[in-house]
């Protein structure tokens, strides 16, 4: 189901060793959760219902982004720019709830609230209107990598997506949760990112990409 993504330019060699080793991580992470989630798990290519609406990413997330869209085939790289410029401007038309300069998510205090009815029908840029697939699968966020199955989020609660396990009972769900030991090995990773002042917090994917 996962690919796994190297880093090739850019990054310092110890962070990009380091990269390698957490995104595989993920990788049998997810793939050990599908396995239990059987029938239960509704994700396929072409569904893409979770890549409809912004969701924040890490700075983490932004340099593998900008990793995958410089190491992708000329044409593909260009429809997904083109993607993310006009995905920018509808957003800073919008309301952008943070800094329009830098992409930077919550710079004021009220950015937060706003944000939870921002852009909810903004297609993602990477997303392949045609295929309604991801062109940028190897490299998407974290977030992306965890969506489906089971993960237990910051209040404990078990959270699946709305389309997965519509029949399935409390004990099924809780047998196919996502191990998420990987977790502190993403915060030191995105601490590192952050040491770039232009990448010093979240942003959209939009904003990753015209940077």
């Amino acid at each position: 189901m996962a690919l796994i993504y190297s880093i090739r330019h850019r990054l310092p060699i110890h962070f990009s060793q380091r990269v390698n080793e957490l995104f595989p991580i993920i990788d049998a992470a997810l793939a050990s959760a599908a396995e239990r989630s059987g029938a239960h798990l509704a994700c396929r290519p072409g569904c893409h219902q979770c890549c409809i609406g912004v969701f924040a990413i890490s700075p983490l997330d932004a340099v593998s982004l900008r990793e995958g869209l410089a190491a992708a085939p000329t044409d593909v790289a260009g429809r997904i720019r083109a993607r993310a410029l006009e995905s920018r401007d509808r957003l800073l038309a919008a309301g952008f709830p943070g800094d329009p300069n830098t992409g930077i998510l919550f710079i004021d205090p009220h950015h937060e609230d706003d944000f939870e009815e921002f852009a909810n029908d903004e297609p993602c840029p990477v997303l392949d209107p045609a295929t309604g697939t991801c062109d940028l699968y190897a490299s998407r966020p974290v977030q992306c990598r965890t969506f489906g199955p089971p993960v237990r989020d910051d209040d404990g609660h078990l959270t699946v997506c709305e389309l997965c396990f519509t029949h399935a009972s409390t004990d099924e769900v809780a047998r196919a949760e996502m191990d998420q030991d990987w977790r502190p090995l993403e915060d030191e990773l995105i601490a590192k990112a952050e040491s770039d002042p232009a990448n010093a917090g979240p942003t959209l994917i939009a904003f990753a990409l015209t940077r």
